[in-house]
């Protein structure tokens, strides 16, 4: 029949005697047979579908990564030595039945966050654009510039751990900034439009646009007027992407550009 190994889960080994002897019956040289041992949920009741998602593109839909979510995989009744990631290349290559764990294995979606975190931190920002693609679709972001959003890709990749958060904190790199009147009342007000209208002017005379470069303009607003960073950069980060948390303030100014820039914090004063 081809066949040469069969892997599956223990709840078939009491099938496995019956079935060689069919083989044999039917004159086929029955496999190899491994049963490894199932995967529980957090409750320790085998893995199913009250416990979450059960299919490879919930998993996608959910912004893990496909290498990610098969090193977790992979590891959760196997291992070698303390090793905890494992690319595919290494995978094929360490890969043996003898180190497959004889007890159950419990799926625990914190670790796989943290794997897919890992995975995202150290993946080509290219490719994460493209499959970022998919998510900021669902916000309606359709054809995003390519540029930007490798840019923006590089530079939130230390802050997210899916490529949902991902897609969350880039998308205002390609939509319009709305607040909500708690965050008008605190980062748009009588105290705030003068340094906003201050830190618009300054990056206007910037010349060399680049990180460093609005860096000094911070670092030379701050000695002009007095003020702390997290007083000029507070207001402008909030009126240029309209979230609390999002990439750094010189990463952020640096992609959108002066001119987007400038007309955003116009927007607002």
């Amino acid at each position: 029949m081809g066949i040469t190994h069969v892997i599956r889960g223990d709840d078939h080994l009491n099938n496995t005697p019956r079935q060689i002897q069919l083989y044999r019956a039917l004159g086929f040289t029955p496999p190899l047979f491994a049963h490894v041992p199932m995967i529980l949920g957090a409750d320790k009741k085998r893995l199913s579908k009250r416990h979450g998602a059960t299919s490879v593109m919930a998993y996608r839909d959910m912004g893990f990564l496909p290498e990610a979510l098969l090193n977790y995989l992979v590891r959760l009744g196997w291992s070698h030595q303390d090793q905890e990631i494992f690319p595919m290349a290494d995978m094929i290559q360490k890969f043996n039945l003898e180190s497959c764990s004889s007890s159950a294995a419990v799926f625990n979606n914190e670790k796989l966050l943290w794997l897919n975190g890992v995975y995202i931190r150290e993946g080509d920002p290219a490719r994460l654009a493209e499959l970022t693609k998919f998510h900021l679709a669902q916000k309606g972001i359709n054809d995003p510039d390519e540029a930007i959003l490798v840019d923006a890709v590089k530079a939130s990749q230390e802050k997210v751990k899916t490529l949902v958060e991902m897609a969350e904190m880039v998308d205002f790199f390609f939509t319009e900034v709305t607040l909500n009147d708690k965050d008008k009342e605190k980062f748009v007000n009588e105290t705030t439009k003068p340094v906003l209208l201050k830190v618009k002017e300054k990056l206007a005379l910037v010349e060399n646009w680049t990180n460093e470069g609005i860096h000094q303009a911070f670092e030379d607003l701050g000695k002009e007027t007095t003020l702390g960073l997290g007083k000029l950069a507070g207001p402008t980060r909030m009126v240029l992407t309209g979230k609390a948390i999002s990439p750094g303030i010189y990463d952020i100014i640096r992609i959108l550009g002066k001119n987007k820039v400038s007309a955003r914090i116009e927007k607002w004063i």
